[in-house]
């Protein structure tokens, strides 16, 4: 690789992104997965950075819709219920906190009733620009951290993921397909009233979507509900200078041909084999044209140093020839394993550069 040389952590990262050769290789890890430890000051010290996804660059509210929040405990279980009141009919979610997450327990689609009320929230939703707030957080962080921006659930995602959930939807699919498209673009609509907002933003690269299961959708589902939405937000973006990707970390050998003509300029979180039916080397060959920004497989931080270090070795490897490479954590690794892990994954990078 060309020699860069004084890169801060997040000038790394970035020009990795741009499909730019650095000093090293860039390893990142989510703020959620990196506990404040004498570790995490000794990764950071080394060159790791932080990608922060809390800070956003777009406040929305909903005027017309009122929201109930209630906290109860249900069988020694503290759960949250959101009941959602619009003039045409309330919807009601319940979560389960979680530490840093929660489980969602009900999701906020019940049955056909819930259409109309959902439909409404959606068009309801109004956005406007917080990038003052987003610029000064940007700059407390420092240069060791990265805020990276999101666009949101693609418009059938949103359905799957947060209204309905896996089961759910393929009945809905099957029965009230008609109904599903009619939420679907409200999400549609939605979408389109950020994209210029975020176009303008401070923020210089986003995640659209993603979490996408190919098993569930199929190509054809992917192609016609997906493709279109990473197209036409990226134009919008690039026409501003900024990055699009997304977080693909499921199977994805049946859609690789559709992503690589998808616009995308990075592909995040993608788990090679064998976590996934993809080899790192699959995705360089399948992608050549887009920077991967992987998630170390999950399985192997639970293998022993040695295979940890020559498993970064063999990604490395993999990746001699493309300057668009990062090495990411995205995914939760047992607290017992992940300083021995990280560390081990640091001192293969700084070896091999």
């Amino acid at each position: 690789m060309a020699n860069r040389t004084n890169l801060t952590p997040r000038r790394r990262v970035e020009t990795a992104l741009r499909g730019e050769a650095t000093d090293k290789r860039s390893f990142t890890v989510y703020e959620s997965k990196l506990p404040r430890c004498a570790v995490e000051r000794e990764l950071r010290n080394r060159g790791l950075c932080v990608v922060d996804r809390s800070v956003p660059v777009l406040r929305s509210h909903r005027p017309d819709v009122k929201v109930v929040q209630t906290s109860y405990v249900e069988n020694g279980k503290s759960l949250t219920r959101i009941e959602h009141q619009t003039p045409v009919g309330t919807v009601t979610e319940i979560h389960e906190p979680a530490g840093f997450t929660s489980w969602c327990r009900k999701h906020v689609f019940s049955g056909p009733e819930d259409y109309k009320p959902l439909i409404f929230m959606i068009d309801n939703e109004a956005y406007e620009p917080a990038y003052e707030a987003f610029t000064r957080a940007e700059a407390m962080v420092g240069e060791d951290v990265i805020l990276r921006g999101g666009i949101g659930l693609e418009p059938m995602q949103a359905i799957i993921s947060s209204m309905m959930g896996t089961e759910q939807f393929c009945m809905e699919w099957m029965e009230r397909r008609d109904e599903v498209l009619r939420l679907y673009e409200a999400n549609v609509r939605a979408a389109r009233r950020r994209y210029k907002l975020l176009a303008e933003s401070p923020c210089w690269h986003f995640n659209y979507g993603g979490n996408v299961t190919v098993e569930v959708i199929g190509p054809k589902v992917f192609a016609n509900y997906y493709l279109p939405h990473y197209r036409e937000a990226g134009e919008i973006l690039h026409r501003h200078g900024k990055l699009i990707g997304c977080h693909l970390d499921a199977n994805n050998k049946r859609i690789a041909g559709l992503v690589a003509e998808s616009g995308l300029d990075y592909i995040e979180a993608f788990t090679p084999a064998p976590d996934t039916d993809m080899t790192l080397s699959e995705a360089f060959e399948a992608w050549p044209g887009q920077c991967l920004w992987i998630n170390f497989p999950s399985s192997i931080h639970l293998a022993s140093r040695e295979k940890i270090a020559a498993t970064t070795r063999e990604l490395l490897d993999a990746a001699r020839d493309r300057p668009g490479f990062i090495i990411g954590i995205t995914e939760d690794v047992p607290e017992d394993r992940w300083q021995e892990s990280f560390l081990t994954i640091m001192d293969a990078i700084d070896a091999y550069s």
